[in-house]
């Protein structure tokens, strides 16, 4: 019984945080800009976010149908949209001032790139909005 409990008070957990995910608009759309997918590049890459139906705010600061870009290289989507994005060094990287483009250096060879958007606490929208994935080709 006491096994059934904790149980249910793991599911409720896990319900109630799925709640507190900020929502995203009908149609609310992040994409890389530049560069475009199957580019052959050389190092380093300037990358340029692009928004639709959303603005950008920096972390930290609530706002309806706004929140800032997070950057996946070489790295799936995390499987729990329901937790705040890790930040992890070359690999998944926040940019929590609001930023639109970075640049990164990468080493010669294929490279994927995608975009999370994140809100205030750096989770994902509900539903989230999450950029197709692009495969560029680093020369040098």
């Amino acid at each position: 019984m006491r096994m059934i409990a904790v149980a249910l008070l793991a599911l409720a957990a896990s319900v109630s945080g799925a709640q507190d995910r900020s929502p995203s608009p009908p149609g609310a759309k992040v994409y890389i800009v530049s560069p475009k997918n199957g580019a052959k590049v050389t190092s380093p890459v300037t990358v340029k976010f692009g928004l639709d139906k959303m603005t950008i705010s920096p972390a930290g600061t609530p706002g309806a149908n706004s929140g800032h870009h997070h950057l996946l290289i070489d790295t799936p989507v995390p499987k729990d949209l329901s937790a705040p994005l890790p930040a992890i060094p070359d690999k998944l990287v926040h940019f929590g001032k609001g930023q639109t483009e970075t640049t990164v250096t990468l080493p010669p060879g294929k490279h994927t790139l995608q975009l999370v958007l994140g809100d205030h606490n750096h989770v994902p929208h509900n539903p989230p909005v999450i950029s197709k994935k692009i495969t560029i080709t680093v020369t040098q």
